[in-house]
């Protein structure tokens, strides 16, 4: 299994705070099956600054930390960006890092909105060469409750990315619900744990393919896992027409 989403690179950003932070969720991932991880440190978000060079160098000393305490764990670099308004000038001067050099690049939103150039600057990513790749969106507050949003970004080319914890209820009902919604609606490519710790905001990513599994099926959970290889292979990932949920039945009318 590969989990393309994780803050487990030591003392750069919220995740892991040392070398012991990230061998303990090195440890429970492979406890997950997890095999491959790719670390995705905040790109700049608050006092947090991780560019692609010392993203790079930090991901090769952690594999070698593993290797030494004989831990079966591949890290991969990546990094999470907010969205903003000078990523195009951040591309062109090759400061963002897609996931694994690829041409997927991690975009995040506000946790309680989504800027109105969004629209705009997802396409401008995609006229650069690269996938949008949009995390955990069944947490943003906005597109949740203006779902035709996500919708509309996904019918325009960009992928999106679950968080497992989410779809078992970690975060809530209301964004439970959602990201259920998304799979079912074809509005998500990839689960991802987004783990940063041991504890609050662990893997779980077992749980997640399990819920999965129980709730659509084996394709699903196949097609899922097997986005994420092909997304740190840079190959073209599974993609099937997205949909926008069905309204209920009220008395029997539409």
């Amino acid at each position: 299994m590969i989990d393309i989403h994780t803050h487990i690179l030591p003392g750069v950003d919220d995740g892991a705070k040392t070398e012991e932070d990230s061998i303990a969720m090195a440890k429970q991932a492979v406890n997950q099956g997890i095999t491959t991880i790719v670390a995705t440190p905040h790109h700049r978000n608050g006092s947090y600054f991780n560019d692609k060079s010392s993203i790079v160098h930090n991901v090769n000393i952690l594999n070698q930390l593993l290797s030494d305490h004989h831990i079966p764990l591949e890290i991969l670099p990546g990094q999470e960006t907010r969205i903003n308004g000078d990523m195009i000038i951040d591309i062109d001067a090759d400061d963002l890092l897609p996931i694994n050099y690829s041409k997927y690049l991690f975009v995040e939103f506000p946790s309680a909105s989504v800027p109105r150039y969004a629209k705009q600057m997802l396409f401008d990513i995609q006229m650069k060469g690269y996938t949008p790749v949009i995390v955990h969106p069944e947490r943003n507050q906005e597109l949740v409750e203006q779902q035709d949003k996500l919708y509309n970004f996904v019918k325009n080319g960009a992928l999106t990315q679950v968080t497992a914890a989410s779809l078992i209820g970690k975060f809530g009902k209301d964004i439970q619900k959602y990201a259920n919604q998304l799979i079912e609606c074809n509005q998500t490519h990839f689960i991802a744990s987004d783990a940063h710790n041991i504890k609050s905001r662990k893997f779980v990513m077992a749980e997640a393919f399990d819920h999965v599994r129980t709730k659509f099926g084996n394709d699903y959970v196949y097609i899922l896992q097997e986005n994420a290889q092909l997304l740190v292979n840079n190959s073209n990932v599974n993609r099937m027409e997205p949909t926008q949920p069905k309204k209920k039945k009220f008395l029997g009318l539409f």
